[in-house]
């Protein structure tokens, strides 16, 4: 039997809830769980152990909300429905979704275009779990690209369409950053002034950890995985890696990334290795060094450029292309 959304929620609660870990240490609390098929820690510091466990219950419960809703992956998701009604009717949704999806469509323009949550006609076509990994033909792509564009869909106050059948929406290059920036704000608003978020190394942090002036985030060298080139020390502010160094493989000399170009349908063959942004929000972070990726060192360090409080590091095969004034955070 389908779960209803009711019981997709409570099952999602329930898995995230199970993964979940917690310690404190002199008011600083440690959260670690597993959500959105990635590993997520919240860090914060207060000395009210009531309203640790408060938020922290409520953390989990939202997490898993916003999961059951948004993946693609789980059926019966608000997503899963949209996609499913394409080609068919209209599908309502409430106020959070309508404002996401407006944050979607600021994300693209910003992004010349290669942010684009309908892309997932294109993703799908790139098996990373065959083995050999499977690599589509000309036409396939092209028959994707046709299913794909943001342009094309159809909104409304409270209501979206997708018009033509096997057209479908991902918000992966989204969602865990607007989580991330969601449960920030979340501590915020209860007088948790001192907090780290990070979901699958999506990062937004505010004030400080205990006995040092901001935090400190290592970002990992893609030619070197597992060590880090530099650190950075942030406060206020959000940090956000994008790189294709672990999902890859090579076929006839020529290298694929799992990242897509949603332009051409394919993976993005460029030379860059990973991108790093510094942002106010993790939202912005994430698809900025998504969108970087894509673009290349030239076009992405014009697009950051043009966005006030951003820096960024794009790492090459053989370079490494810093912003103006990204060493002002660097701590090595």
């Amino acid at each position: 039997m389908p779960l209803t959304a009711t019981d997709s929620t409570a099952a999602v609660h329930d898995r995230v809830r199970q993964s979940a870990q917690s310690t404190a240490t002199a008011g600083f609390y440690k959260l670690t769980f597993t959500a959105m098929s990635t590993a997520c820690r919240v860090h914060f510091r207060t000395i009210d152990a009531r309203l640790a466990q408060e938020f922290q219950a409520e953390v989990l419960r939202w997490v898993a909300w916003f999961e059951a809703r948004y993946s693609r992956f789980i059926p019966d998701s608000l997503i899963s429905r949209i996609n499913a009604a394409a080609g068919e009717h209209w599908v309502e949704v409430d106020p959070e979704t309508d404002a996401l999806f407006n944050l979607c469509q600021e994300m693209i323009f910003f992004t010349r275009g290669v942010f684009d949550p309908t892309s997932a006609p294109l993703i799908r076509l790139w098996n990373w779990k065959a083995s050999p990994p499977v690599i589509p033909t000309d036409a396939q792509i092209a028959a994707a690209l046709e299913l794909a564009g943001w342009r094309k869909i159809q909104r409304r106050p409270g209501g979206i369409f997708l018009p033509r059948a096997g057209m479908s929406l991902d918000l992966g290059g989204i969602g865990k950053e607007y989580a991330v920036d969601r449960v920030c704000t979340m501590a915020l608003q209860r007088g948790i002034e001192n907090v780290l978020v990070d979901f699958g190394q999506d990062v937004r942090v505010h004030g400080s950890p205990p006995e040092k002036g901001a935090w400190h985030i290592g970002l990992e060298d893609p030619q070197q995985p597992g060590k880090c080139w530099t650190g950075v020390a942030v406060t206020n502010h959000a940090v956000a890696t994008s790189g294709d160094y672990l999902r890859n493989f090579t076929r006839d000399g020529r290298r694929f990334g799992h990242i897509i170009d949603p332009r051409d349908g394919q993976p993005v063959h460029n030379g860059v290795l990973s991108v790093s942004v510094i942002a106010p929000h993790c939202t912005f972070a994430g698809i900025m060094s998504t969108a970087a990726f894509v673009l290349g060192p030239k076009e992405g360090m014009e697009m950051m450029a043009l966005c006030p409080g951003v820096e960024g590091a794009i790492i090459t095969e053989t370079n490494r292309v810093l912003s103006k004034n990204f060493y002002t955070y660097a701590t090595s």
